[in-house]
């Protein structure tokens, strides 16, 4: 490549007045939109649930696709944390106190902030994504100063091995229970009946650390050339998608459960793809971490074909200001669900008790939509503050 071809990419693939990689923050948008189509169903969608993995006969496919779509977001997330750190590194600043810091953060945001904005109370301690990928930049703090092989055979052992520890499984109360729920077995720390708040543990850390090493292994790719970096990003995308169509086709590693021929095509789209979240199962993060490669390097490509395109600074505008989006939506639905209780008496029994719902998941798509159309202006808002703005706790959101 040229001196002139990489100028003219890095002008391309780079906003100006923020100084950041938009095919990553395009990609944080995106995700972070299905997220919200995810969180919309949650709050009013809750009286039919899912779980994990889902129950197909049980579950209509307009809900299991939208589950499904879903699942990208905290692989995502994840995995571009890692590419951050290494990022930042490159610039000359010191990695692991930042990592210290903001992993910190993140866990004092999951406990108070977040946790409150579910349900409008603090009955119960729900330590999920943002409290693993806390956890994981603290550790990335720790093992980034391993050569490269041994942060790759760790990460790519954690990915692919865990799955072997399934069987491995803690009662409440014994030996090991408490730091086996943390690190692989979804469940409760401490249960509604032995505490005043109970903690539960959504997103177990091991698969994650995995994740996280990949994706800062994976920054320097952000440092080679363009045409270097959409090769790695091609192979690296269809590699993984191969694999996954081997492993899961036949059955043979890498899922909780297998799938079977269903009485209907759909259905057994559906078996095929149903894969296990809690924790994040090979396959699952085959499909996801495979998918966004291909993404990264088809928004990348978009970027520098078209880059005045308005979907684009769409993406990059909800991508730039991640923390504060998700805080954000995360209270207005809280405030709008109470508004709605105002005018509406609940009409869905679910797990929690009687609940406000709609009857259909295209309600949950309808509102998400207008809830992202509502909280885009703010978020851009933000996004430039963030960038202006010489005040440091600004920089968490």
């Amino acid at each position: 490549m040229t001196t002139a071809n990489v100028a003219l990419h890095t002008s391309l693939n780079k906003s100006p007045s923020r100084g950041r990689i938009n095919s990553i923050d395009m990609m944080r948008g995106l995700v972070m939109l299905m997220m919200l189509l995810d969180h919309v169903r949650e709050r009013v969608l809750l009286h039919l649930q899912v779980s994990d993995p889902m129950e197909i006969s049980q579950t209509e496919p307009g809900l299991f696709f939208s589950r499904l779509l879903a699942h990208w977001c905290a692989p995502v997330f994840v995995f571009l944390t890692g590419v951050s750190a290494y990022l930042y590194q490159q610039k000359g600043r010191p990695l692991t106190p930042f990592l210290l810091k903001r992993g910190g953060v993140l866990i004092l945001l999951e406990m108070t902030l977040v946790n409150f904005s579910w349900l409008g109370s603090y009955n119960t301690l729900y330590l999920q994504v943002i409290w693993v990928i806390g956890l994981c930049m603290l550790l990335l703090a720790l093992l980034h100063h391993l050569p490269r092989p041994v942060l790759a055979v760790l990460g790519l052992l954690l990915v692919g091995g865990h799955n072997l520890l399934t069987p491995i499984q803690f009662a409440p109360g014994e030996t090991g229970y408490w730091l086996w729920t943390i690190l692989h077995d979804r469940g409760f720390l401490l249960a509604p009946s032995e505490a005043a708040i109970a903690v539960k543990i959504s997103y177990p850390l091991l698969p994650w650390v995995g994740v996280i090493l990949l994706g800062y292994l994976a920054g320097r790719w952000y440092q080679q050339s363009e045409e270097q970096r959409q090769r790695f990003l091609s192979r690296t995308g269809w590699l993984a998608l191969a694999t996954l169509m081997l492993l899961r086709g036949l059955n043979l590693y890498g899922e909780t459960l297998d799938w079977q021929v269903q009485p209907t095509l759909l259905m057994t789209m559906m078996d095929l793809l149903n894969f296990t979240k809690y924790p994040p199962s090979l396959d699952f993060l085959l499909l996801t971490l495979g998918l966004m490669c291909l993404a990264l390097r088809a928004l990348e490509r978009a970027a520098m074909t078209n880059p005045a395109a308005r979907w684009q600074q769409v993406l990059a505008d909800f991508g730039a200001a991640p923390m504060f989006f998700y805080i954000l939506h995360l209270y207005a639905l809280l405030l709008l669900y109470s508004l709605a209780l105002l005018v509406f008496a609940p009409n869905q029994q679910t797990a929690y008790g009687p609940m406000l719902g709609v009857s259909h998941v295209g309600w949950v798509w309808l509102i998400a939509v207008l809830l992202a159309a509502a909280l885009y202006w703010p978020t851009r808002w933000f996004a430039g503050f963030k960038q202006r703005s010489h005040w440091r706790w600004v920089r968490y959101f």
